[in-house]
């Protein structure tokens, strides 16, 4: 595997719950981007998301931003 190919993962606070993505972290240095699909077709499309706008994401999640309650 070359650091071009995708490498995917789960958040370990997913559960098996159904409504998970996935993200491939190794191609931020490479290409710069963070590819995101959905864990439960792994045929189905890929997000390719900036890494600078997946870093800001994160943080505002993280900030709870996004939070609905």
């Amino acid at each position: 595997m070359t650091t071009d190919s995708p490498r995917w993962f789960k958040s370990s606070y997913s559960n098996n719950g159904g409504n998970c993505i996935e993200v491939a972290v190794s191609l931020v240095a490479s290409r710069g981007v963070v590819p995101v699909r959905d864990s439960k077709d792994l045929r189905s499309p890929i997000l390719t998301v900036p890494a600078t706008a997946f870093a800001s994401f994160v943080t505002g999640v993280k900030a709870g931003e996004f939070d609905t309650v």
